[in-house]
C-alpha cells in the first residue's frame, strides 16, 4: 500500500523536493507507534516522502513464511532501494530464520553504521565527549550461519572470511572517515589466535589504510580493545570490525551514550539501505511510552541518504533541542527531565522545535551522502568480478580427514588409521579440538569424539592430487571409520594455506 507520510494542518515552508518513495515496515510490539511517531516528524519537517507501507516479521512468520518478508515486501524494496523498518518479534521456538540477517545478505547490505554519540548532561553518561563511529561487516565471520552437528558431542560454526569483504568493508570505513572529516580509524581483530581468519582482516586494513595517508590508523586485539574502548570512548573515532565483534561493540556503544533507545542503525549495500532502531520490539511495553529516537536518528541518516541533508539536519536539531530542554520520555528521564513525556507528547515536541538549533549540544550539520556508495556494480555476482589482488599459485598438499572416533587412545586411532590408509599419503598429525595428540601428545589433554587427522604426501611439501584423496577415503570407508568433514590443505606461493595444530 502506497501513502503520503501524514502531514500538518499548516507545514512549514521548504524547499519544493519530487516526492521520494520508501519501503516502510513498522513490524511489531511498539514498532507501529514509533514509525508513526517518526513519519509525522519527516512529514512536519518537509521531508516529501512517499511511504509503500509493507509488512514483515511476527503474523509473516506465524503465517508459515519463516523468513518473516512475504514477496510483496521484497518487491516493494527493490523498487525503492530503501526500506524503514521498526523492530520486530521473532516468534519463539526453532526454525525462524533472522530476519535482519537474511535482509542483510539476501539485498547484500555489507556495512552497518552506527553513530554512538554522548548527549550529557541532558541524557547522563560517564562519556560525555564519546562520539563514535561504529563500521561493522555485516555478511560473513560467524554470521555466515553455516552450522553442523558433527559428532554426538561436537558442533562446528564456519567463520568465513573473504579478502574481497574485508576490503569492501574497510574501504567504505575510510571513505565514510574523510567524507565527515574524521580522523582516525581503528581495526579491531583477533588475529594473534586466528592467523589466518581475522589475520587476512587485518592485513586487508593495512594495504587499505596505505591508500589513505590523511587518516591516522590503528589496529588492537580485540579484547583489550574493547577494554580501552569502555575506559577511553573519546580515543576512538571510527571503529571498523569483523561481524560478530562489531555486532558486541555496536551495543556496548550504545549503552555507553546512555541509552540503547537512542540509537540508529544503517545498513547499507548494492541492493539498497535499511534503516532501524538497535533496539527490540518491547511486545510488553504499554501503549504511548515508547520512545522513538532511535528510529528517528536512523530516519535522519536516510534522509541524508536520500540527498535530503537540509532536512535531516533539521530533524536532527529539532531532537538535539527536545532533549535540551528536558523532555524526556521515561526510559531516559533524570534529574535533567522537566517533562517526563509520552511518544505523541515527545514527538509533537520535536515538530514544535523544528527550525531550532541546540544552544550548548553541538549542533547537527549537513553532511554529504551519510553513507557512501561504495558499492560493486549490481549486475555483476562475486563470482564475475575480476579479484583486485594478485593471482597466486594455489598447490594441493594433503587433506585434513575428521572423523567421529570414541574407542580408544590417540595412538590407537593412529595405529588403525596408518593400517588402513595403505596408500601414498602418510598420516602425518592428529588433533583433538586443535591440540595436536598425536605423534608425541600428551597426556593431560582432554579428548572428545571429534579428530582432525591430517595427511600429506610421504615426500614433504610435495603436491598431490585429487584422487589420491578419493583413494584415500574409499579406504577409511572400507576400514569402517566414520569420516565426518575434510578439507583440503593448500600451499598459496608455496606458503600453507592452513593451521598448524596447537602444539606442533
Amino acid at each position: 500500500m502506497s501513502a503520503k507520510l501524514p502531514a500538518l494542518e499548516h507545514p512549514p515552508t521548504h524547499p519544493k523536493c519530487t516526492a521520494t518513495r520508501i519501503t516502510v515496515a513498522p513490524g511489531d510490539g511498539i514498532g507501529p507507534e514509533i514509525t508513526a511517531a517518526v513519519l509525522v516528524i519527516l512529514s512536519a519537517a518537509g521531508a516529501n516522502l512517499e511511504a509503500e507501507y509493507m509488512e514483515v516479521g511476527e503474523r509473516v512468520y506465524q503465517a508459515g513464511n519463516t523468513s518473516g518478508i512475504p514477496e510483496e515486501t521484497w518487491e516493494s524494496i527493490r523498487r525503492t532501494r530503501v526500506l524503514l523498518k521498526g523492530p520486530i518479534t521473532t516468534p519463539q521456538g526453532g526454525g525462524y530464520k533472522s530476519l535482519n540477517v537474511t535482509l542483510r545478505k539476501t539485498l547484500g547490505l555489507y556495512a552497518n553504521v552506527r553513530p554512538c554519540q554522548a548527549y550529557a548532561p541532558y541524557i547522563p553518561s560517564r562519556h560525555p565527549a564519546m562520539d563514535v563511529v561504529i563500521i561493522r561487516e555485516n555478511e560473513e565471520d560467524l554470521y555466515a550461519g553455516i552450522e553442523h552437528r558433527q559428532t554426538p558431542d561436537v558442533t562446528q560454526c564456519l567463520k568465513l572470511i573473504t579478502r574481497s569483504g574485508s576490503e569492501r568493508i574497510v574501504r567504505y570505513a575510510f571513505e565514510y572517515a574523510r567524507r565527515h572529516g574524521r580522523k582516525r580509524v581503528t581495526c579491531f581483530t583477533k588475529d594473534n589466535i586466528m592467523k589466518i581468519t581475522d589475520g587476512l582482516f587485518h592485513r586487508v586494513f593495512d594495504e587499505v589504510a596505505r591508500q589513505y595517508p590523511d587518516i591516522e590508523t590503528s589496529h588492537q586485539i580485540v579484547d583489550i580493545g574493547m577494554a580501552n574502548f569502555v575506559h577511553r570512548p573519546e580515543a576512538y573515532d571510527v571503529v571498523v570490525l569483523p561481524n560478530l565483534y562489531g555486532d558486541i561493540l555496536s551495543d556496548i556503544a550504545a549503552q555507553m551514550t546512555g541509552s540503547v533507545g537512542i540509537g540508529g542503525s544503517v545498513n547499507i549495500g548494492p541492493g539498497g539501505a535499511l534503516f532501524e532502531a538497535i533496539h527490540g520490539s518491547a511486545p510488553d511495553l504499554p501503549p504511548n511510552v515508547a520512545n522513538p529516537s532511535g528510529l528517528l536518528l536512523a530516519a535522519v541518516e536516510m534522509l541524508h541518504h536520500l540527498g535530503r541533508s537540509e532536512v535531516g539536519e533539521t530533524v536532527h536539531n529539532a531532537w538535539l533541542v527536545t532533549i535540551e530542554d528536558g523532555i524526556h520520555t521515561a526510559d531516559i528521564a533524570n534529574e535533567a527531565t522537566v517533562e517526563c513525556a509520552t511518544t505523541k507528547q515527545f514527538t509533537q515536541a520535536v515538530i514544535e522545535r523544528l527550525g531550532r538549533k541546540p544552544k550548548h549540544l553541538p549542533v547537527a550539520k549537513s553532511t554529504p551522502q551519510a553513507t557512501p556508495n561504495m558499492d560493486a556494480p549490481k549486475a555483476e555476482r562475486a563470482s564475475a568480478v575480476t579479484p583486485s589482488w594478485p593471482v597466486e599459485a594455489k598447490a594441493l598438499v594433503g587433506v585434513d580427514v575428521f572423523f567421529d572416533w570414541n574407542v580408544g587412545l590417540p595412538e590407537e586411532l593412529a595405529t588403525r588409521l596408518e593400517a588402513a590408509a595403505m596408500s601414498e599419503l602418510a598420516l602425518k598429525m592428529i588433533t583433538n579440538r586443535g591440540v595436536k595428540v598425536w605423534p608425541n601428545g600428551h597426556p593431560e589433554t582432554i579428548c572428545t569424539d571429534h579428530w582432525r587427522c591430517r595427511f600429506q604426501a610421504r615426500e614433504p611439501g610435495a603436491e598431490i592430487a585429487h584422487a589420491q584423496i578419493v583413494s584415500l577415503l574409499h579406504a577409511l570407508n572400507a576400514a569402517g571409520f566414520d569420516f565426518i568433514k575434510m578439507e583440503n590443505l593448500y600451499n598459496f606461493d608455496g606458503k600453507p594455506g592452513y593451521a598448524l595444530g596447537q602444539g606442533q
